[in-house]
């Protein structure tokens, strides 16, 4: 199972060059150490002048009028990683903001996502996270299926795509310059049928952004028991009472 991984996906961390040193700490401590992957840091360009031809090249005009600086190089950095995947040797990429936490064994998880995603037509992206609480119906999940199709992302914190996949978003953002953070950017290309998702469950990972178990750098998101709490008891009643309440 995990030779699956080492031969077939690359792991890819969105990162940022300064103020996450002890995300980064963590990274290394969580993936490297704890659950030995292979994977790869990513930030933006040293350089400014460099990060603006980038920035004009991927977004639209009043991109910065939109976005906060963080959300716009977090944004990028995604764009950056499929510009990588596109020119490796791997046919997955699995892609990690710097806040994730796994939920239970990942090595021993994702080898069957990846199973399921073999059998797929190309050209998908595959939410392995839960950062929206929104899970497939009770009806529709079955025994020993990983993969269920959606209609819309569950933030970008967690996921895999295939070389179609980053290949067509790469394409389009030559014709369409993204004008929204990379989350809604993908519900975008959804509800223009350019990619097909698929959601995993039971999901792979959270965000520690989201959970409370980290500061978010995006948003006004408290970090701390109180929010891990709230954090719980969502989780609880939307992937069970409500689940089981919609059928």
């Amino acid at each position: 199972m995990e030779n699956t991984i080492a031969e077939m996906d690359k792991i890819y961390i969105v990162h940022g060059i300064t103020g996450y040193e002890d995300r980064e700490k963590r990274i290394i401590d969580l993936l490297g150490n704890q659950y030995n992957l292979n994977y790869e840091l990513v930030t933006e360009s040293f350089k400014p002048e460099e990060n603006e031809t980038l920035i004009k090249k991927y977004f639209t005009p009043e991109i910065k009028k939109v976005l906060s600086k963080g959300a716009l190089y977090c944004t990028l950095v995604h764009f950056l990683i499929y510009e990588r995947f596109i020119k490796s040797n791997k046919k997955y990429a699995i892609i990690f903001e710097n806040d994730v936490c796994f939920l239970g064994s990942f090595k021993d998880k994702i080898p069957l996502i990846i199973q399921e995603a073999d059998q797929l037509n190309e050209g998908f992206i595959i939410s392995l996270e839960n950062s929206t609480l929104r899970f497939p119906s009770w009806r529709k999940t079955k025994r020993g299926q990983y993969l269920y199709e959606a209609n819309q992302g569950r933030c970008a914190g967690g996921y895999m795509i295939d070389k179609k996949a980053a290949q067509l978003m790469l394409d389009d953002l030559q014709h369409n310059p993204c004008n929204a953070v990379i989350d809604w950017w993908h519900n975008q290309l959804l509800e223009r049928k350019m990619v097909k998702m698929y959601w995993a469950h039971p999901p792979l990972i959270e965000q520690g952004s989201f959970n409370g178990s980290l500061p978010s750098s995006i948003s006004k998101r408290n970090n701390g028991g109180i929010r891990q709490l709230k954090w719980k008891l969502q989780k609880l009643y939307k992937m069970y009472v409500i689940r089981f309440l919609k059928g």
